[in-house]
């Protein structure tokens, strides 16, 4: 069973940056399609960032207007995304996803419509922005 961990969530002030990592752990796989995502109370959750590890393609929603990148440590099975300039805004839980693949299949099942459907999630790290 695959298993996602999220970290580094707080508070921070508008303008801030925070670094979030997924720890990835369970049965070893050499590709996999990974997410972030958010989602406030009484709206839903949003894909914000994908990396497929096949192509190290990355996407972003159009929202994040460049602020947020999404890397992976392959050596420690690790997610991360880093987040800059920070606004009220971003105040959410953030989740990480992932569909592990044992080989590389076109598209990989990662695009963006794809993404919720991601089988393996994390259960959640709050991240407040104060103004």
């Amino acid at each position: 069973q695959v298993r996602l961990v999220e970290s580094g969530g707080g508070s921070v002030q508008a303008g801030g940056s925070l670094t979030l990592s997924c720890s990835i752990s369970g049965p070893q796989y050499n590709y996999y399609c990974l997410a972030w995502f958010r989602q406030v109370p009484g709206k839903e959750r949003e894909a914000i960032a994908s990396l497929y590890t096949c192509t190290y393609r990355e996407s972003y929603s159009d929202s994040l207007r460049g602020r947020f990148t999404v890397s992976r440590d392959t050596a420690e099975n690790t997610l991360y995304l880093q987040m800059n300039n920070l606004q009220p805004d971003d105040t959410a839980v953030y989740y990480c996803a992932a569909n592990p693949m044992s080989f590389c299949v076109s598209g990989g099942n990662c695009g963006w419509d794809a993404l919720m459907g991601l089988p393996y999630w994390g259960q959640g790290t709050q991240v407040n922005v104060s103004s």
